[in-house]
């Protein structure tokens, strides 16, 4: 292949630009829990268990309607099916900002994942559609940017409307945001019909079974799967370690997950054009080795100046993201055109579930006396990442070997 033919056309960098955006709300909506939880801990005199839970009742719902979507995911036009879950994801978020008691809120976070976990399956499904697997290292980097954004705007912003006017806020900010979105993907995505031509004639749930009979699948879940528990374990409770254990304050807090996003904006980039310029794994393993010391690192920190606590941040940022990317890329390439939504589904699930199982054990292994002590029990949380980290990187080496062996046939 060509170095022109790798270049993207101008509708390819639209698709890109306008999925990414979808992929900022749908982050946002996500992360902004975690920066959200010690305020809204203290607001709703939650314990860690409680909103451990409320972490992965939103996983949990995504999970189960990845699963369902599945069958189907492939019978239909991805351009519609988009649009439908993005408004319910919407009509959800919505819903969570009026939430004023902890039941409430569960089952808001319950009807937004049942909408929400879907979208990201279908967004890579448009991407492996239209994007060669020697151009989707650049795409993912750039999709991921969403993530960056997420915290270089989003979190930023959400924290400090919250600061203002409540915990609730940074939800009607994004159910604004996210409808414009919507208007956008209407008017300019085109329909995307191609799998339709060669779909499997199967209904869904046999489709669904034939899915996840393919072993070489199955390998690819476990390795996504593998990945949310290492990330989402810890995830939940930085702001909390951050403000009770290291002694951030509520004003520094923003400016933390600023700069740790525009680190993410600049790295996710240059990591796409290196995963698809270098050995895809290789990346993958190094990265993993570095998450592993920093993470490490970071959960033993007693308090100290901030500008360690945000180069440290910096630094797990840069390892979470060299193995996303790359991760995300070689799973990508496993599914054949027919099975490619039915799969996606069923990865999205997986993540959702598994990071939601992640997020749900964390709250059981790290204690918090009252909502203004220290959380204990961080570094044992750090060695069990660690441990899953590591496993991961076996998995994904099975997933390399089987796409190197795919593109050789």
């Amino acid at each position: 292949m060509t170095l022109e033919t790798k270049k993207f056309s101008s509708y390819q960098i639209l698709v890109i630009t306008i999925l990414a955006l979808t992929q900022f709300t749908v982050v946002l909506d996500f992360m902004v829990m975690s920066p959200l939880g010690d305020k809204l801990m203290k607001a709703m005199q939650l314990s860690t268990q409680q909103f451990g839970i409320a972490m992965f009742s939103y996983a949990f719902s995504a999970g189960i309607s990845g699963f369902l979507t599945a069958g189907f995911a492939d019978s239909f036009d991805r351009k519609k099916l988009l649009l439908f879950f993005y408004i319910g994801f919407i009509i959800g978020t919505l819903f969570c900002g009026l939430a004023n008691t902890y039941p409430l809120l569960i089952a808001a976070r319950v009807f937004t994942g049942l909408f929400g976990g879907v979208i990201g399956s279908i967004s890579m499904a448009i991407v492996s559609d239209l994007f060669t697997l020697e151009q989707r290292g650049r795409v993912m980097g750039f999709m991921q940017m969403g993530f960056g954004a997420s915290q270089v705007l989003g979190i930023p912003i959400s924290l400090y409307i919250a600061n203002r006017w409540g915990w609730q806020s940074p939800f009607f900010m994004i159910v604004v945001l996210a409808f414009i979105i919507w208007l956008v993907l209407t008017v300019k995505l085109k329909p995307i019909t191609k799998h339709l031509e060669v779909k499997n004639k199967d209904n869904a749930l046999k489709h669904l079974i034939h899915t996840i009979s393919q072993k070489n699948y199955r390998i690819g879940f476990l390795a996504t799967a593998l990945m949310s528990l290492g990330g989402f374990m810890i995830m939940p409770w930085g702001s909390v370690y951050a403000i009770n254990n290291l002694k951030v304050t509520e004003a520094q807090l923003p400016l933390l997950f600023m700069i740790s996003g525009v680190a993410t904006l600049v790295i996710m980039p240059i990591i796409g054009k290196l995963s698809d310029k270098i050995n895809k794994f290789k990346l993958f393993t190094i990265a993993s080795a570095w998450m592993i010391v920093v993470v490490l690192i970071y959960a033993n920190l007693v308090p100290v100046p901030f500008w360690i606590v945000v180069v440290l941040n910096v630094l797990m940022m840069m390892g979470v993201m060299a193995r996303m990317i790359p991760s995300v890329a070689l799973v990508s390439a496993l599914p054949e055109l027919r099975d490619r939504g039915a799969f996606m589904s069923i990865n999205s699930s997986l993540q959702q579930l598994a990071g939601g199982i992640a997020a749900a054990i964390g709250g059981m292994i790290v204690v918090q006396k009252d909502n203004f002590s220290p959380i204990e029990h961080y570094d044992t949380l750090a060695l069990v990442v660690a441990v899953f980290v590591g496993i991961c990187v076996y998995v994904l080496s099975l997933v390399s070997k089987i796409v190197r062996d795919k593109n050789k046939a």
